[in-house]
This record gives C-alpha cells, structure tokens and sequence, in this order.
C-alpha cells in the first residue's frame, strides 16, 4: 500500500468518526415525532370529542418540533438532505463542486457557525442560570432545555462540516464522487 493510498484510508477513517455523531442524533431524535404526534393527537381528542383542550399539548408540540429540527440538521448536511438549488451545479466535474463546497464552507459555514454557537451558548446558559420558564404559556413550561438544543445543534453541524470539508478534499484528490462507508 503506497503512502497516497494510506493517506485516504486514513481520511476516510477521520470522516467515519467525524459522521458518528450526527447520525447517532439524527437516528435518535427522528424518534421525537413519537411523542409530538401523541401530544398531537391527544390535544385534538381531548380538545374536539371531549371539549376539553389541554393548556400543555402546544407547547409541548413546538419544543419536540423544535428539537426535532435542530438536532437532524448536521443528520441532513451529512446525508445531502438540505433544499438547495443545484441545477447548474450538478453539470460541473466532481472536483469543480468539491472545490465549490469547500470553498464555501471555510468562507460561509465555518465562521457563521463558530458566531451562531458562541452566541446561542451564552444564550443558553443565560437560559439555565435564571431556570426560565414561557411567559407566555398558561403551565409555564421550562424553556432552558430547548435553548441548550442551539448551541449543541452548532457543535454537530461544526463536527459534520469538518467531515464534509474532508469529504472535498477526498473528492478532489481522487475526481471520484464520495460514498459513505
């Protein structure tokens, strides 16, 4: 095995760690919508048979929504899942586009991301400090768990586009598009 050859595999060993975390989150949280649709169902229940609607079922269904969509978003980066607009982009080489992404994601992604995570961090920690709650929410549900979810959603998207950075360079080394192992 020559030394080029070793240098992929071990790239290729350093993207698989670095794409652990973001499907282990993304697998576990898709299994919110378990308890969402149950809150959901329960509220429309309780609310059109019963006459009975729950002062929580809402607030409970926004913070699992919430969460959901936070934590899959370094899940979705990783699988290519993100809307984007790629119709003349998908015509250039797989070195032109992995030039492109890289590009972009050390000039865009990186910095926006490393702002968003310091930011939400002390937002979050503001969050826990204080205990806060909703105001706005008649049982006035505790607030800091879901505010802890944006700086944890910065660090995995931080770590997947690390991962998608190599997964470039890998591209541009061998011209050949990347496949998951």
């Amino acid at each position: 095995m020559s030394s080029d050859d070793r240098r992929l595999a071990l790239m290729l060993r350093v993207i698989a760690i670095l794409d652990m975390p973001a499907r282990w989150v993304g697998k576990l949280t898709a299994w919110l919508i378990v308890p969402m649709i149950l809150a959901l169902v329960y509220e429309v229940f309780f609310r059109y048979v019963l006459n009975e609607p729950t002062i929580w079922a809402y607030d409970i269904t926004y913070m699992l929504y919430a969460a959901m969509f936070m934590l899959g978003a370094a899940y979705a980066l990783q699988t290519d899942s993100h809307v984007r607009a790629d119709f003349l982009y998908n015509m250039l080489p797989v070195r032109y586009q992995a030039g492109i992404d890289a590009f972009f994601y050390i000039l865009f992604f990186f910095p926006a991301l490393a702002i968003f995570t310091w930011l939400t961090w002390h937002y979050a920690a503001d969050s826990w400090q204080e205990l806060e709650r909703i105001p706005t929410s008649p049982w006035m549900p505790p607030i800091y768990p879901l505010k802890s979810v944006m700086p944890a959603t910065g660090i995995l998207l931080l770590i997947q586009g690390v991962s998608e950075v190599l997964k470039s360079l890998y591209m541009l080394i061998t011209n050949e598009r990347f496949r998951s192992q």
